[in-house]
């Protein structure tokens, strides 16, 4: 079988490799598709060389087709369609509190472990989800950036009729923004990129560019005087850290989806003064992939919108590369088998 090895300095070798069979509750799967994530770009970057044990293959972002079972394992049988969910937290301890999903000993595979940028891929057999009758396996990839969204649209709260706003446009803040759309909010997404502020009024998202329109005076006048009940701040930027709670009302909520790797400013004064709320939000647990999978079975979300170009697993290096000089792509998946 293929593999695809990120070898560090920007690189990645296809190389031929045995399949590995599947251990005592584990599943080999033929993987059909692999989203790439801003984590892999990050891990291609070099910034996760310390973490990520060179050679590696790396993904998490797939779908997959069962191909051979372990000792153990019930509910799944070769053939089956499934996406997965790539968190192993078998070194969750009781100090956790039960939260298996950011427990301390908490390994996520792709990059931990082997990812899915192969032909052949073992996982736990706890990992998976079943794909949706109906739904193809290059739609069902996306069902790990979608997860993120409901999770965080969960931990959000968000109410019907309420006003959200959506710092960033990448993949993961369309998604947020899709998903609180059809929990019922008003949703307003901020970018700066003017390519993905048209990409998401395609959508039909009402997108602004903070840089030319007053984001918290829109907001008092989308609610009445009031502002927004909640803000999702996916971006990764600084300014947009220091600006997120101006467009808020009284008690209004905060959602940091995005990575912030080192301390930023943030305006404490307005959470005093408007008593304002904080939750960060880091992956998923399993009910967001049901609800994820769910949405994807009820063709509500324009979800095939979001994929921009499938290339063969043999590109994988050239796909990345390329990256770099088209970053306004939204999801670009590697075929790494058979669909």
């Amino acid at each position: 079988m293929k593999a695809a090895y990120y070898r560090g300095n920007r690189t990645f070798t296809v190389d031929e490799a045995p399949p590995v069979p599947p251990g005592p509750g584990e599943v080999r799967l033929q993987v059909a598709y692999c989203g790439i994530c801003g984590t892999d770009v990050h891990i291609y970057h070099g910034a996760m060389d310390r973490r990520v044990k060179l050679p590696q293959v790396i993904g998490h972002e797939a779908s997959a087709t069962v191909a051979e079972v372990g000792r153990g394992v019930v509910g799944f049988k070769p053939g089956d369609r499934v996406v997965v969910r790539p968190l192993d937290p078998r070194g969750e301890t009781p100090a956790d509190r039960g939260f298996s999903h950011i427990c301390r000993g908490l390994k996520f595979i792709g990059i931990d472990s082997p990812g899915a940028f192969q032909e052949s891929w073992t996982v736990p057999a706890f990992t998976l989800h079943r794909a949706p009758e109906g739904v193809d396996l290059k739609t069902a990839a996306l069902a790990e950036p979608l997860a993120v969204a409901c999770h965080d649209v969960r931990l959000g709260r968000v109410c019907p009729g309420e006003l959200a706003v959506v710092l960033g446009g990448g993949p993961i803040g369309i998604l947020v923004a899709l998903v609180a759309r059809e929990a019922g909010a008003k949703v307003i997404l901020s970018e700066v990129s003017e390519f993905r502020c048209a990409f998401a009024r395609k959508l039909g998202l009402e997108a602004v560019n903070p840089l030319q329109t007053d984001l918290a005076q829109l907001c008092r006048e989308r609610s009445g005087g009031s502002g927004a009940d909640l803000v999702f701040e996916v971006s990764g930027a600084k300014a947009a850290v220091l600006s997120m709670t101006e467009p808020l009302a009284q008690r209004g909520r905060i959602v940091v989806v995005a990575i912030h790797p080192q301390p930023v400013e943030i305006n404490l004064f307005q959470f005093f003064w408007k008593e304002l709320s904080l939750q960060g939000a880091r992956v998923y647990e399993p009910e967001d992939y049901e609800k994820a999978l769910a949405l994807m079975a009820a063709r509500t979300l324009p979800l095939d919108s979001l994929i921009t170009t499938v290339e063969p697993l043999d590109r994988l290096s050239e796909v990345f590369h390329e990256l770099e000089k088209q970053p306004g792509a939204m999801k670009v998946l590697i075929r790494c088998g058979n669909p």
